[in-house]
């Protein structure tokens, strides 16, 4: 399944106040339960996301993103924010929100930047849990 994210509001906001460089920071995904209900209103710090995932194969926090990108299509005026796919192997594990931020070190100064609701929750048993971004990229911004 091909996933791309939600915008969490405050997170362009951030980034034009040089909070958040996509390119250079450590961003990181992390895992979520059913019972997270992200907000993209009033969520902008890790501290405000609750109910991470626990199990084999995973370590709090989450994985870093690897092999960032931005591009911009002057074709289609979009910007475009793309990572490798993620994954946690030999993980048991099941999550239904994977929520993308920038680590700090603390979870009160980790800006929040979007989050991918998987419909449902995906599992895995002393497998591999495979977030496999669309190839439209993670997350997309149209300039108009």
């Amino acid at each position: 399944m091909a996933v791309s994210a939600k915008w969490f509001g405050q997170a362009l906001l951030k980034a034009l106040n040089k909070e958040i460089d996509f390119d250079t920071d450590t961003v990181k995904v992390m895992l979520c339960t059913s019972t997270y209900t992200p907000n993209q209103d009033t969520h902008d710090y890790k501290d405000d996301v609750t109910n991470e995932v626990t199990g084999v194969g995973y370590s709090a926090g989450g994985a870093t993103l690897a092999s960032k990108t931005i591009a911009y299509d002057t074709g289609t005026n979009i910007i475009k924010l793309d990572a490798a796919d993620t994954s946690w192997t030999t993980a048991t594990i099941t999550a239904r929100y994977a929520v993308i931020y920038v680590d700090t070190g603390v979870a009160s100064t980790s800006p929040l930047l979007g989050y991918v609701d998987f419909g449902a929750d995906e599992s895995s048993s002393a497998g591999t849990f495979l977030i496999q971004w669309s190839a439209d990229g993670i997350f997309k911004i149209t300039v108009s």
